[in-house]
């Protein structure tokens, strides 16, 4: 990647730490902006990383953002919509916010406002796309005349989730929170919906608003869909794409597994993951994506997740 790229990095957590390994491997000049000083004094020591700043994006010195193209936002859920405004506010002209953005679609249509205001490009964070198994299933799909219908299920494990320390406003959220990795890739290969009815039932301690979730459609690309999700069984995330001649399996994500017309028998098709096994999966093809491709192949651009909101919030039974 290119050294004439300046990185403003803001988040001190988990996936801030997934980003900085990238960004530290590919040598780009990154300062990193965390809240608390605890955890941002940890980031500094285990990424050996010297410029770190916490107190938030104001106690960051202006001379260091000098000169700063590119933004990334790792934060809690909660603040995204909040530190997303500061950093437009600190105009710099490329934004990487983690999904889903915001919490609702006036938040992230307020930062749309802001953003075009100020002439800032924002992108939405859904590293999924990027997978190399996703990669190769494209060009299957592509070869073989495109999708003719699709299947997803996107059931969190919520005996797990409960007991995380994930905050109250992020659990009630969690299908848009973390979720919506499964729904926008299968939308992301199969086409956005244009006819979709959606079922909701069930509930749980932590998230009141529904545990079981089926619904079936029609994609802009004519392909049938249906989904399923049950928080409070067994179960995993999965997309799988039909073809013509092919029916593709990502399930696990990581991986592609192909059955053949005429077959029962299911292969394992070889990708190269090198990438994929270094990093976070995805993670280096989208900052490659984000900092380097001018046409930005693959990134969610933020109209895109504002349009896709409604589809989100029909799903979760919440429209």
């Amino acid at each position: 990647m290119s050294n004439n790229i300046k990185v403003l990095l803001i988040g001190t957590g988990n996936m801030a730490n997934e980003y900085y390994k990238v960004l530290k491997a590919c040598e780009i000049e990154t300062i990193v902006v965390g809240r608390g000083e605890e955890r941002a004094r940890v980031f500094k020591k285990n990424n050996n990383c010297k410029k770190v700043y916490w107190g938030g994006l104001e106690n960051c010195p202006q001379e260091e953002l000098k000169d700063v193209s590119h933004a990334i936002i790792a934060v809690n859920v909660p603040q995204l919509c909040e530190v997303t405004k500061q950093v437009i506010g600190a105009r710099i002209s490329n934004i990487l916010v983690e999904k889903p953005g915001a919490l609702s679609k006036d938040e992230l249509s307020s930062i749309n406002v802001m953003a075009k205001e100020k002439g800032v490009n924002i992108f939405i964070a859904y590293n999924r796309r990027f997978y190399s198994s996703v990669l190769k299933a494209q060009e299957i799909i592509n070869n073989d005349g495109g999708v003719s219908s699709f299947n997803f299920e996107f059931t969190e494990w919520g005996h797990v989730i409960e007991k995380t320390n994930n905050d109250e406003i992020t659990k009630n959220n969690w299908l848009l929170a973390n979720s919506t990795h499964v729904i926008d890739l299968a939308f992301y290969l199969g086409g956005k919906p244009v006819q979709m009815n959606s079922y909701i039932g069930g509930r749980l301690s932590w998230h009141e608003n529904g545990s079981n979730y089926v619904g079936a459609g029609k994609t802009d690309k004519g392909a049938l869909f249906s989904y399923c999700a049950n928080w409070d069984a067994p179960g995993r995330w999965s997309v799988e794409i039909l073809t013509k001649n092919f029916r593709l399996y990502l399930k696990p994500m990581e991986q592609l597994q192909i059955q053949q017309r005429g077959t029962v028998k299911i292969d394992q098709v070889e990708i190269d993951d090198e990438l994929d096994t270094c990093y976070k999966p995805g993670l280096y093809r989208e900052l490659q994506a984000f900092l380097i491709n001018l046409e930005k192949v693959g990134l969610m651009t933020l109209e895109e997740q504002i349009s896709e909101f409604d589809i989100y919030m029909q799903i979760a039974g919440k429209n």
